[in-house]
């Protein structure tokens, strides 16, 4: 048995008795339905040159100046053209067998795609919003463009009347309360956490599976084609794509 078909076969048997299994993804899974990513050689802010601090700033300060230059902006279109393009793939397909199959209990992502949802995972957190949706910035709840009017800009809340803005979280923009008050809760039941397609880097997702490690000695399982900031940190390290591996695992453990 080669060290791939040994760290798959662990995998398995380590999902099979875990009580509590969660997931973390991150940009590399987006790549894989042809997503851009932002850092590295090929990256969109290597491109463009990353934003600054200040994006919530500026929203806060004059949110009817920020929406008009919004709607109006052709700012990176390469990457709207493939958000409203991509489609789930055989990854994020294989995770939500996962959680059908009760496996995996809850999936935590750094992307903003929604394909995750796409797929069919139902308990999703999206720590940095989801790019097709809107979220007041008093009550947090979240809508549709469709369910909004732009007649009058900024858009406001049908709940509470606040104000509008993309549920994306903008820089300088603090990760919404109820998201990371869920996201804390369900890490701290976690006893398994696959780390998916991300390189570890960027907080406050990065601490997860550590806090799930001194937690609950959770076992960490990372499947990323190269190795990542969190990978000294895990039980289990595949360098393979997880569009990959994941149907692969769940093709084992469905034997």
């Amino acid at each position: 048995m080669n060290d791939l078909d040994l760290n798959l076969q662990n995998t398995v048997t380590a999902l099979k008795k875990s009580h509590y299994g969660t997931a973390m993804t991150g940009a590399g899974m987006s790549a894989e339905s042809g997503i851009p990513t932002f850092r590295g050689p090929e990256g969109l802010w290597t491109k463009y040159g990353e934003p600054d601090d200040l994006g919530y700033e500026k929203f806060i300060m004059d949110p009817q100046k920020w929406w008009e230059a919004r709607l109006n902006e052709d700012y990176m279109p390469e990457m709207k053209k493939a958000l409203a393009e991509a489609k789930p793939n055989p990854g994020h397909k294989a995770l939500t067998r996962l959680e059908k199959m009760g496996l995996i209990k809850h999936v935590i992502t750094q992307n903003v795609d929604g394909l995750h949802g796409e797929s069919g995972t139902t308990q999703i957190s999206e720590m940095h919003g989801n790019n097709h949706l809107l979220r007041c910035i008093e009550c947090e709840a979240r809508f549709s463009y469709d369910d909004i009017s732009f007649s009058i800009l900024p858009p406001l809340c049908t709940s509470c009347g606040g104000y509008l803005k993309i549920d994306t979280v903008m820089f300088g923009e603090p990760i919404p309360k109820s998201t990371l008050e869920n996201i804390k809760k369900e890490v701290g039941k976690t006893d398994l956490m696959l780390i998916l397609g991300t390189s570890g880097l960027v907080q406050p997702a990065a601490s997860l599976p550590i806090m799930a490690k001194s937690t609950n000695n959770a076992i960490l399982i990372e499947i990323n084609p190269e190795r990542s900031a969190l990978s000294d940190f895990c039980d289990i390290v595949i360098n393979e794509q997880t569009g990959t591996i994941l149907p692969r695992i769940v093709d084992l453990l469905a034997k």
